[in-house]
């Protein structure tokens, strides 16, 4: 199992969200984050100035998933929050080492398994 951490631009939430739901990826989190990369943030005129903003709103989404989903999950978001400008955002990938859903104690793959999912889409197409 793997963990994405995905920091996009907020206003490519709805893409993204949307080609995940595509895809299969029913199961996500998001966040409000701040943070900044290469560009350093942003400069804006304002009243009496010139201020740096150097810690700009994004979205982290993250999402658990099987290791053989995780390319497909990457490319998909990838695709549907890229501009081409700076500051799309950036892709983590982690390990993960357990899964324990506590309403009904199912561990690992059972307790990621949604129906409609990434993975009961599989076995579907695969029958």
């Amino acid at each position: 199992m793997k963990k994405i951490e995905a920091i996009i631009r907020r206003e490519k939430f709805q893409d993204v969200k949307r080609a995940l739901t595509e895809i299969g990826i029913v199961g996500l989190n998001v966040s409000e984050v701040r943070g900044r990369g290469r560009g350093g943030g942003i400069q804006v005129h304002w009243r009496k100035g010139l201020y740096n903003i150097d810690l700009l709103p994004k979205l982290q989404i993250t999402i658990i998933l099987s290791d053989h989903n995780v390319d497909a999950t990457i490319n998909t978001i990838k695709k549907a929050a890229y501009t081409g400008e700076r500051g799309d955002g950036m892709i983590f990938v982690s390990p993960v080492e357990r899964v324990v859903r506590i309403s009904t104690g199912e561990e690992d793959k059972e307790a990621l398994s949604y129906q409609g999912d990434i993975d009961t889409r599989r076995v579907a197409e695969s029958r």
